[in-house]
């Protein structure tokens, strides 16, 4: 369909063929090929300036979200990072049969040192997530300690992800904002691939995370984010951060993701 512009605004109806309907007749009578009216050229040069617009502030901010640098910066407000839920959802039933469920997954519960199961509120994009921790550094600030973590629960996926792939991408960075606060943290992703669980499609990134913060003993710790479609509108995560003053703790945290089983 075609609409007439006539250098200040568009015709009111379109016409499927150039010259139709909108478009004024020639007086005299003569069908010369005539020249275009400056406002067709004003507008090619407001569109050529959008586009160009969009090339410097879209594309950079496309990489702010996913990352690749190397170097990921605490999302700032207004990010695309979901602030967290004022009322906590519960996470699943634990039928206490020596699993930690959430998310419709689950994994074996760990033995000491590890805690009993607790719910984690901070998981970006997570919901009903549970998990065990290992107090590694008490109160290296006030109010604050540093612990290793293991944690499950379902992903909350809104209309953004439509992969486990597409999910970590965002949530990893996410998560380095909620966990790190303020603090500088150099990412370097040592695995970063697809999987499967018990036959569902899966993404796994581990990735090693260097920081310094004041006080602080650790200087860089592992992160294991595993993203697994339950179903076609529902997706699970486990998460587990693994200190390298608590390098001990890093295998039984591989074996728990290892064995996590879907439920239902």
């Amino acid at each position: 369909m075609y609409r007439y512009w006539d250098g200040q605004q568009w015709a009111a109806e379109a016409s499927p063929t150039p010259g139709g309907s909108g478009a004024p007749s020639d007086s005299g009578g003569s069908q010369g090929g005539g020249r275009s009216g400056p406002g067709l050229w004003i507008a090619i040069a407001v569109g050529a300036l959008v586009i160009v617009l969009i090339a410097i502030f879209a594309i950079p901010r496309l990489g702010d979200v996913l990352g690749g640098d190397g170097t990921e910066v605490p999302p700032s407000q207004g990010d695309v990072c979901p602030p967290a839920p004022e009322t906590p959802i519960p996470p699943d039933d634990q039928p206490g049969d020596g699993r930690v469920h959430g998310g419709g997954m689950s994994y074996p519960l760990l033995g000491s040192p590890w805690g009993a199961p607790e719910i984690e509120t901070r998981m970006p994009f997570g919901a009903g997530v549970i998990g065990q921790i290992v107090t590694v550094e008490p109160n290296y600030a006030p109010g604050q300690s540093w612990v290793a973590s293991v944690h499950i629960g379902r992903l909350v996926a809104g209309d953004g992800f439509y992969s486990p792939e597409a999910a970590s991408e965002i949530v990893v960075r996410c998560i380095l904002g909620s966990f790190y606060g303020d603090n500088e943290v150099t990412r370097s992703d040592q695995v970063n691939e697809a999987r499967t669980v018990e036959g569902h499609e899966a993404w796994l990134v581990e990735t090693e995370l260097s920081f310094d913060i004041e006080n602080l003993r650790t200087t860089n710790e592992t992160a294991i984010i595993l993203i697994v479609a339950i179903d076609a509108e529902s997706a699970g995560i486990f998460f587990a951060s693994i200190p390298n003053t608590a390098p001990e703790l890093l295998q039984p945290a591989r074996d728990s993701m290892d064995a996590i089983r879907i439920e239902g």
